[in-house]
């Protein structure tokens, strides 16, 4: 098996296939329609709800050249990651891709420092979730809707993939009812066509300290806010490995972020700016639910943590089966416990499933009872981790891009705009907001932490490779090891070793 070719492999053992041992490799059951909708509803999440207040607040106006900024640099790194999963489409997707490209060692870190971050992640947004519903509800506790939560999306994942892809569809197609609602009468408010809404013209984008109230320290200070509010898009590469036609799927994932990302974040930060002033109260509180509540929508706020509530549940359902994915991926290759990576008949790594949700609800539990220690630190840890995933893929992409043309042409089905130039552009960009996060206290502590995370992941996982080249035999007439032409510390190809 050479490196362009794709393989879903299982562990390491006696050799024997998945059928011989009474398994088999994951299912195609995601339709196109599926994986469409996840694509546009992965771009909408609760951090551009919820967290998008917070950068306003700093930067004023100009959250929308913060937002346009980042969203530049996400479309460039999903570029090269489309262009390396329509290439070679795999269930473990950048991690793949980096193994193949760099060596085990760096598939072995960018995939478990993802599957720490999906499933602190899953933490987060059930506490969330949580807290939305027993304000509804007040005769109930927190722990009840965090333990339905996770046990429905659990069994949501454990039965058939089909079963997430027709859950997350009509979750995104809630948020992008919900999203384009929102565009739609606020750009109707801004150009004054909208009933008792007189048209604020650019009097909140000028006045109250101007485009840049804080200068360029708050820009920077929007420009963190909105890089962290664009994680999750790599979820849409990892399913479409078990869609019908991964290719095609990603391709098309692909070629339309750019107008999602500029219609969805850009321009709800606009018409945000636009009709309300950037320092009013309501918006650090929630900016969406102050629009609406502004333009004369009856009970906006209900409203918004209904679409919160969406965005929180189809995060949780979408971490859980990427988390899992990303493990049995890792453990195929022989990257973790083999015991996890067994599928079941209908295509579902079941045991990866089980442990991501456990690891979730054990950080769910971690933050109920130590909030501001144990729990703060796994936030820290990842903190920066989309990042440092960013910079493999960005990696990756220059090094496999070059093999692709010299062994593969015909892969390239998806191509990274000016390459390498562009590349490397975004390869600058990652430092730049990484150097960035030196300046504020908050971010200076979670980039100490996920630096210390990543250089324990990459130093574990070079020691797992030397200790494997080790374990190969020698090949008699060559005087090398056997897999030694495969590669960068003989990575394995696909999602598992050969």
């Amino acid at each position: 098996m050479t490196r362009t070719e794709l393989s879903d492999a299982p562990p390491p053992g006696s050799g024997d296939s998945r059928t011989e041992r009474g398994q088999s490799a994951l299912s195609h059951g995601l339709k196109q329609r599926h994986l469409s909708m996840i694509a546009l509803g992965g771009v909408i999440g609760a951090g551009l709800f919820v967290g998008s207040g917070a950068g306003i607040a700093a930067a004023g106006p100009s959250i929308v050249l913060a937002y346009a900024a980042s969203g530049l640099l996400v479309m460039l790194v999903m570029r090269m990651l489309g262009e390396m999963s329509a290439a070679n489409p795999a269930s473990g997707s950048f991690s793949v891709h980096a193994e193949r490209a760099l060596g085990p060692w760096a598939g072995f870190t960018a995939g478990w420092i993802y599957w720490v971050l999906l499933c602190v992640a899953i933490a987060t947004e059930a506490t969330a979730a949580a807290d939305i519903v027993t304000k509804w509800m007040p005769g109930t506790e927190p722990w009840m809707w965090v333990a339905f939560f996770m046990a429905l999306f659990c069994l949501t994942n454990l039965v058939a993939v089909r079963n997430f892809g027709e859950t997350e569809f009509w979750f995104a197609a809630l948020k992008v009812f919900a999203i384009t609602a929102f565009l739609l009468l606020g750009a109707l408010a801004v150009v004054g066509l909208l009933p008792g809404v007189d048209a604020p013209g650019t009097a909140n984008l000028t006045g109250e300290g101007g485009f840049l109230p804080a200068g360029t320290n708050g820009l920077v200070i929007g420009l963190l806010a909105s890089v962290f509010a664009y994680g999750g898009l790599e979820t849409v590469t990892i399913a479409a490995a078990e869609s019908e036609d991964p290719v095609r799927g990603v391709a098309k994932a692909v070629r339309t972020a750019m107008w999602r990302i500029a219609v969805f974040y850009v321009g709800s930060m606009l018409v945000i700016v636009t009709l309300i002033p950037w320092d009013d109260k309501s918006v650090v509180a929630g900016p969406y639910a102050a629009v609406l509540d502004h333009i004369g929508i009856p009970g906006a706020g209900q409203v918004m943590n209904t679409v919160v509530l969406v965005a929180l549940l189809s995060a949780m359902n979408a971490n859980i089966y990427g988390a899992s994915r990303m493990a049995y991926s890792l453990i195929a290759r022989g990257q973790g416990p083999a015991f996890l990576g067994r599928v079941s008949a209908s295509g579902v790594p079941r045991p990866a499933v089980v442990a991501s949700s456990v690891f979730g609800f054990v950080a769910v539990l971690l933050n109920f009872w130590w909030p501001d220690t144990v729990f703060l630190w796994l936030l820290n840890m990842v903190g920066a981790a989309t990042l440092v995933v960013w910079g493999f893929i960005a990696v990756s992409q220059l090094v496999s891009r070059r093999r692709l043309e010299r062994e593969a042409p015909e892969k390239l089905v998806v191509r990274m705009w000016g390459f390498p130039v562009l590349t490397v552009v975004a390869l600058l960009g990652i430092l730049t907001v990484l150097l960035l996060m030196l300046r504020e206290g908050d971010t200076r502590t979670q980039l100490a932490f996920t630096g210390c995370l990543t250089v324990v992941l990459i130093a574990t996982g070079l020691a797992r490779q030397k200790a494997r080249e080790k374990a190969l035999p020698r090949v008699p007439d060559g005087g090398g090891r056997a897999g030694d032409a495969a590669g960068p510390g003989g990575a394995q190809s696909g999602d598992g070793p050969v």
